[in-house]
């Protein structure tokens, strides 16, 4: 069994939360501690401790581990890397056949005793940091919306020679052709038919209502779930947190929609465009800032916004195709934004329609005034993204940057002589990366983002781009085989 721990003679650990721990180890019979930690990309990954080597000085001292296998961060000749478990992300893992506790990390570099500046829940803790340092504010909150979509099998390979792929969905573009062993019953949603026909139409109400149960359990303020626009597209609906805790909560929403869908026998992504003709996932984030318990964004300005939430609105329009880079951080982020998908190309803002990339979304109270960024995707390296984001709203609080007149108007059917003069976000990764080259001083701002970090997920992602880039699509095939 786990040894209690005394009182910790480390100020800025939370005793009452390594207390916490020690009580549900003891209230679960907890055999396994699972330590969660986050690449550069945003995938989640763990090592697992027996109970035993659970000590008072785990919150302290950490594991050591080798961090030279994971993409973009150590070499293997200064691979040794510490997992300092944060005590307050303490909760039972509801998908282990044994007891097992998740305590998520953050990464230390043992050759300086500092928090690793490649990690990025570590980048995240800074951020909010810096923004109290300014005296802006001591608060921000983020609401993330991740969308994903849910198959009923998936298969994908390519080689030199080949490739392919192919999704199944009984809500799916050919489901009406086929044969079920319990037999076709027809009710599907139809393109872009997905919001919000009842079942059995929505084949996946349950699954969803399963997916968002799962996610209560383990801590997150649940409040919603339904089909989205899409066939076989979805989402759920959490309350808002502080920053970091937002960026906890995505990863938890992650493991949830995964291991669900797995047990269900279903398969879920959060690729942004799997399926071509219809919406893709987005990943619309809520934010706001507040200080000394009052929100700033409430204001007498347009849609009761204050001058603060106006140019933090002008920071992130300045700052997008910067941003792109970590709000949509992959390949296939660039063919969901396009127009005529719902997808919120065009770098404007507005109160009263959704085709805007930064909206305002009504709100009675005070207290409920936010921006609503509205490009970025569930790829996204939740700690990354909204890092980069609250930099570039700091900035734009500091230099004044107001975004213009707000756009009310629909903005999906814009003469062409209009559409010339809004700008929009990047049209693939590839201007994303060179758009994060030419404009990064902003993430440097009090040490948040380093020179080293951009520069080392910048050479990630140009591997990405490459890959794509070099490699013949099954589409080209039609378009060019007999030319």
């Amino acid at each position: 069994m786990a040894k209690k721990a005394a009182p910790s003679k480390n100020s800025n650990l939370p005793d009452d939360a390594v207390t916490h721990v020690f009580d549900l180890i003891q209230e679960h019979s907890v055999e396994y501690v699972d330590l969660r930690f986050t690449d550069p990309k945003g995938k989640w990954h763990h090592t697992t401790q027996h109970v035993s080597t659970i000590e008072d000085d785990t919150f302290r001292d950490g594991f050591m581990f080798d961090g030279s296998s994971i993409g973009g961060w150590k070499a293997i000749n200064e691979s040794d890397m510490v997992l300092l478990p944060d005590p307050t992300t303490a909760v039972m893992d509801p998908f282990s056949a044994r007891p097992q506790l998740i305590l998520i990390c953050d990464i230390v570099d043992p050759s300086t005793g500092q928090f690793y500046n490649r990690d990025p829940r570590s980048t995240c803790k800074l951020a909010e940091q810096y923004l109290k340092s300014t005296g802006i504010g001591d608060s921000c909150f983020f609401g993330p919306e991740a969308e994903f979509f849910i198959f009923d099998s998936v298969r994908f390979g390519v080689g030199p020679n080949y490739g392919h792929y192919r999704l199944d969905s009984v809500e799916g573009p050919d489901a009406s052709m086929k044969d079920y062993p319990e037999g076709n019953m027809g009710h599907r949603p139809v393109v872009k038919g997905g919001y919000f026909p009842v079942p059995p139409v929505d084949s996946e109400n349950d699954l969803r209502a399963e997916m968002l149960s799962t996610m209560g359990e383990m801590g997150l303020p649940i409040e919603k779930h339904h089909h989205e626009v899409a066939q076989s597209q979805h989402e759920l609906g959490t309350k808002f947190d502080t920053m970091l805790k937002a960026a906890d909560f995505m990863q938890i929403y992650k493991y949830c929609v995964h291991n669900v869908a797995h047990s269900y026998g279903k398969t879920a992504t959060f690729m942004p465009k799997p399926i071509s003709g219809d919406n893709g996932s987005g990943m619309h984030v809520h934010q706001s800032i507040w200080k000394e318990g009052k929100p700033l964004f409430a204001g007498n300005g347009y849609a009761d916004l204050s001058d603060q939430a106006l140019y933090y609105i002008g920071g992130i329009i300045k700052h997008a195709k910067a941003l792109n880079a970590f709000t949509n951080p992959s390949t296939n982020s660039y063919k969901r934004l396009i127009p005529g998908f719902e997808a919120p190309v065009l770098l404007a803002y507005s109160a009263r329609n959704r085709s805007a990339s930064c909206r305002i979304p009504y709100a009675t109270s005070p207290k409920a005034k936010r921006v609503e960024v509205r490009f970025p995707d569930p790829t996204a390296n939740p700690y990354l993204a909204f890092a980069a984001m609250l930099m570039a709203g700091i900035d734009g609080i500091k230099n004044k940057i107001h975004p213009g007149d707000a756009m009310d108007k629909d903005l999906y059917d814009l003469p062409p002589e209009e559409l010339k003069n809004i700008p929009t976000v990047c049209g693939s990764l590839r201007e994303a990366l060179q758009s994060l080259e030419a404009d990064h001083d902003f993430l440097l701002a009090g040490g948040v983002f380093s020179e080293d970090q951009i520069s080392s997920y910048m050479e990630l992602k140009w591997q990405e781009v490459y890959r794509f880039e070099h490699t013949p699509h099954p589409v080209e095939f039609e378009m060019y085989y007999s030319v």
